[in-house]
């Protein structure tokens, strides 16, 4: 492992908000960090789907961890804007959000992201994002 995977890791772990979901960190790379979620009712709204407030966690986070693979490193980096669209009902086993870096300069990384949804041997995307992501002093 990496000096930016191991301090992702890190990071990753130490957020209350992951754990209380129930979210893993499943996979970093350069520019693209990936998080698993596994359906729980206690994450679900009113209909069975998972809530959008948990998805919408999860991909967040995802493209602030691929932000931060690009950034320098005596930086932070946090969230200044995203827009998140459900193209599908978040129904489903097991859930993937993708935070991939489209294009990342001295102080903003702007990313998007998907999540997808596993139903059966099916992987269906259910929401998209676009986020920029600001580089803060550590």
């Amino acid at each position: 492992m990496n000096d930016i995977q191991e301090r992702i890791a890190a990071s990753f772990k130490a957020q209350g908000l992951m754990a209380t979901l129930g979210a893993q960190l499943a996979s970093v790379a350069d520019g693209e960090v990936q998080i698993e979620l596994s359906f729980s009712t206690q994450l679900s709204q009113q209909r069975g789907y998972v809530h959008a407030g948990a998805i919408t966690s999860i991909v967040d986070t995802a493209c602030g961890y691929a932000a931060l693979t690009k950034a320098p490193a005596e930086c932070d980096v946090v969230t200044a804007e995203f827009k998140i669209n459900f193209v599908r009902p978040a129904l489903g086993e097991r859930f993937l959000a993708i935070g991939k870096v489209q294009t990342s300069g001295k102080l903003l990384t702007v990313c998007t992201g998907e999540v997808r949804a596993l139903s059966g041997s099916d992987w269906k995307v259910i929401a998209i994002m676009q986020a920029t992501i600001v580089n803060v002093p550590a």
